[in-house]
């Protein structure tokens, strides 16, 4: 490649006069509508049929915000929405709440209230008692404390883990939803454009992670990054990073992870590039992973396993003759996971997975290959599975001192 097009992608820029020019994205997703709130519901009571349910607790959190568009973080205080096989949903609150409440219900619901000194578990078992619901499916992301309490109050009344039912709602993505997903990732995108356009000898990391969250503020995401790790160097070979100040020096190798949320749905895309000088080593590595991403695309597409997806990166990987397995140097970790209103959600590309993928799921290819003591590549982009194939929401970065497209 022409090297000014590597020194245009990689420094140059400057940071206060890219803050400056920072604006709202000019055309922001359509929100999830009241009819597909109804639609989920509806899937979620086919499901319960299915699995012998007769009513489905969710707690707060990511899919409580699914099915209601309550984005509500969990607490000690029970905030909860029941579905009975008939009859309308309930939502279970805190009595100071409702105000807040009202302001973020999206759909038609009972409200049913508990004053401080009462028992929300009990409450959950009176309405079950009224709806003639002999058992319960829980929210996998409830607490054990509520699970331990619904217990007591429950008596005989059954209860049971609600996975199946909720990955099955949530794990296949509707037009809506995709739309809103496409939107995070463009954010994210350009801003991970912005900060390798910012990189300068010394800049610190946390700095460029203020910078990361201050970019994706200005372009109108949820509420700034929802996560962000910057690497430099040696650091590069920790998955997750490590703690602490790094300043960047010439010839380092940079890897970025960040993302943003759009009305709860999220984005999460890496990139690693050299900031100088690439590295014979570590541009050997950069290829390999390149071609591990690649082959796992391929290889998603609907009826196709989640283990085959990711069994497809490894063969690149040890062709070459890295790994087995988890063995360093090689890949460390699963090839992905599932993406949506949690930055990690079913499915996940793993061996012993043996969900068979279908249209409308949404996963990140993320393959990293670790040489320990020495750097770690991860490139991430994530796909959705189309009808006939694997559609990316991101383009891969195109070459190791080229990050973008």
């Amino acid at each position: 490649m022409n090297p000014a097009d590597s020194q245009r992608q990689i420094g140059g820029l400057d940071m206060a006069a890219v803050r400056d020019q920072l604006q709202r994205w000019p055309a922001m997703a359509v929100p999830i509508s009241r009819y597909e709130y109804g639609q989920r519901l509806h899937r979620a009571r086919l499901l319960m049929r299915e699995f012998g349910v007769d009513a489905l607790l969710i707690t707060a959190g990511a899919s409580l915000r699914y099915f209601t568009g309550i984005a509500w973080g969990a607490s000690e205080r029970l905030v909860a929405l029941l579905v009975t096989s008939r009859g309308t949903p309930i939502v279970i609150c805190p009595a100071f709440e409702t105000g807040s409440l009202q302001h973020v219900l999206r759909m038609e619901a009972e409200v049913r209230l508990w004053e401080e000194h009462e028992s929300p578990h009990a409450l959950v078992a009176q309405a079950l008692r009224e709806r003639h619901a002999g058992n319960l499916a829980l929210d996998p992301a409830a607490t054990h404390a509520v699970a331990t309490q619904l217990v007591a109050a429950l008596g005989q009344r059954r209860l049971s883990d609600a996975a199946a039912i909720v990955d099955g709602c949530r794990m296949r993505k509707s037009v809506a939803e995709l739309a809103l997903m496409q939107q995070a990732t463009a954010m994210t995108l350009q801003v991970q454009r912005l900060a390798a356009g910012v990189l300068h000898e010394g800049i610190s990391n946390h700095a460029l992670v203020r910078f990361i969250d201050d970019a994706h503020r200005a372009l109108g995401a949820d509420d700034g990054s929802t996560f962000c790790i910057v690497q430099f160097g040696q650091a590069t070979a920790f998955p997750h990073g490590i703690p602490g100040e790094q300043r960047l020096a010439r010839d380092d190798l940079v890897l970025i992870d960040t993302g943003c949320a759009v009305q709860g749905y999220n984005s999460d895309i890496t990139r690693c590039y050299p900031f100088g000088r690439p590295d014979a080593r570590q541009a050997e590595v950069w290829r390999l992973e390149h071609a591990a991403q690649r082959a796992a695309f391929e290889a998603a597409r609907p009826g196709v396993s989640c283990e085959t997806v990711d069994a497809a990166a490894r063969a690149v990987v040890e062709r070459a003759g890295l790994g087995p397995d988890y063995r360093l140097p090689g890949i460390p970790h699963r090839t992905g996971h599932g993406c949506g209103l949690a930055i990690h959600e079913a499915p996940y590309l793993v061996r012993g997975n043996g969900t068979a993928l279908q249209s409308g799921m949404c996963c990140s290819d993320e393959p990293m290959i670790v040489v320990p003591g020495r750097f770690g590549i991860r490139l991430e982009d994530h796909f959705h599975v189309t009808e006939d194939g694997a559609a990316w929401f991101t383009e891969p970065s195109p070459a190791f001192d080229q990050p973008f497209a």
